[in-house]
């Protein structure tokens, strides 16, 4: 399968548009009784560590992307997020990010990943940068189409 070939370049050429310093793309694999979210793709990564990260619906930056279909933003994570709640990142830890912003990534109407970009400097994801984001992800990624359901 040439997918992976098409999400890496995708992300690299994504990232160079953007200008960030980490863009990365979860995907949902079935699980034994539910689905799971792993990251498995990024460009600018720090290391592979990013891979070992497995998220349940609703847990982690991807898993509520994944299970609300909104868009999620930590402008600045020293703000953001309370040091005792840090370890319920682990994208964040891994890769050393200081804010960031993620959009859900849709295939036939149901969020099929979740696209994350995100900055380890003093510059921050702004609500604009958001926008962009969201509407570059429903134009599809690779097989995933950017779909999403619309109610008639």
């Amino acid at each position: 399968m040439n997918d992976k070939v098409n999400y890496q370049r995708e992300l690299d050429e994504i990232r160079a548009l953007f200008g960030y310093d980490f863009m990365a793309l979860a995907l949902a694999e079935p699980a034994e009784y539910h689905y799971v979210i792993k990251w498995k793709y990024a460009s600018g990564n720090l290391n592979e560590r990013f891979k070992d990260i497995v998220l349940q619906s609703g847990r982690g930056i991807a898993g509520m992307v994944f299970k609300t279909g909104k868009p999620f933003m930590f402008a600045s994570v020293e703000q953001d997020v309370p040091r005792d709640a840090m370890f319920n990142y682990p994208i964040i830890r891994t890769e050393r990010l200081t804010s960031l912003g993620a959009v859900p990534v849709w295939n036939d109407t149901r969020v099929a990943g979740v696209l994350l970009g995100g900055y380890r400097n003093d510059q921050r994801v702004t609500l604009q940068m958001m926008q962009e984001l969201n509407e570059l992800a429903h134009l599809g990624i690779g097989a995933l189409n950017g779909k999403e359901y619309t109610p008639s």
